[in-house]
């Protein structure tokens, strides 16, 4: 099939949808008999026809119905290619890659996606789920044009940050768990004799540091939502984004409690954007990031 091409393709979605030959040539501006041999190609190249010319008007044949998906498929993978390589040339990044902190409410990341989508069809964006430290580092190494991700990292100069959100970090236990008794501020003495689940950086940004570790004992996970599992199953207690646990809170899975001196910790934390300082930003990059400033309360 060498000699088939995607101009005799898209002569038989025109005739297809056009449901003559003298339309079809009319719309691509050309002269019946043009129309009528590009047909007569295409279907000397395939080897079966893909109209029935018996009647007054072409009727696609069953071959020529199951070809006509294909063909779409075909012109619009085509018109896809030729957008794309329009934006390449102007400058437009072929994807943007985002370094995702779990710890952002999905629906304001959702938001942003889509009206991203919606004007940069031709740029998808690639995600990367990553905490702390971690989602920072694949901005400052490239593998990302943006982060978000907690302001845990106020001392990288080498990148450029803005608040958005603030969320708060709510330490919680299963109703089974022993600190679920426990009435008004929980002493440190109480808290050392339990497991204290925390999320722990695989990046090498925060070693050494902790954030509002009370226990002694702790247990070290690096993912936001295996943390919530084993919160649930009563395997320790520790803190969650507020947006993450509201629903496990109202049906009584989950219950609030009170560690003494937590509040003065972090029981807040910033969420924000994050890219380089050192490397300029495209188009489709500039404008998520102007889309994110709109967030900021």
């Amino acid at each position: 099939m060498d000699a088939l091409t995607l101009d005799q393709i898209r002569v038989f979605i025109a005739v297809s949808d056009a449901g003559s030959f003298s339309r079809a040539a009319k719309s691509l501006n050309r002269a019946q008999s043009a129309v009528t041999y590009a047909i007569q190609k295409l279907e000397g190249e395939i080897g079966v026809a893909v109209f029935d010319r018996s009647a007054y008007r072409p009727v696609l044949t069953e071959p020529g119905k199951a070809l006509l998906v294909r063909a779409k498929r075909i012109a619009e993978a085509t018109s896809g290619f030729r957008n794309q390589a329009s934006s390449l040339a102007r400058g437009l990044e072929p994807e943007l890659p985002i370094a995702l902190d779990p710890m952002f409410p999905m629906p304001l990341v959702v938001e942003a996606l889509k009206a991203f989508s919606d004007r940069f069809p031709s740029v998808p964006p690639r995600v990367h789920v990553r905490s702390l430290g971690a989602a920072a580092q694949l901005v400052l190494d490239g593998t990302c044009t943006l982060g978000l991700l907690p302001f845990v990292i106020t001392d990288l100069t080498s990148l450029k940050t803005f608040p958005i959100l603030h969320t708060e970090l709510v330490p919680v236990v299963a109703p089974g768990h022993p600190l679920a008794t426990e009435a008004g501020p929980i002493e440190t003495e109480t808290l050392h004799r339990h497991v204290q689940l925390v999320l722990s950086d695989s990046s090498d940004l925060t070693a050494g540091r902790d954030y509002g570790v009370l226990s002694s004992r702790t247990w070290r996970i690096a993912d936001l939502g295996a943390k919530k599992s084993m919160l649930l199953a009563g395997l320790g207690w520790g803190s969650m984004p507020a947006h993450m646990v509201r629903d496990e809170i109202e049906r009584g899975e989950l219950k609030r409690i009170d560690p003494a001196g937590f509040s003065q910790l972090t029981a807040r934390l910033v969420l924000g954007a994050a890219y380089s300082a050192e490397r300029s930003l495209g188009p489709a990059a500039t404008w998520m990031v102007d889309h994110l400033r709109h967030w900021t309360t």
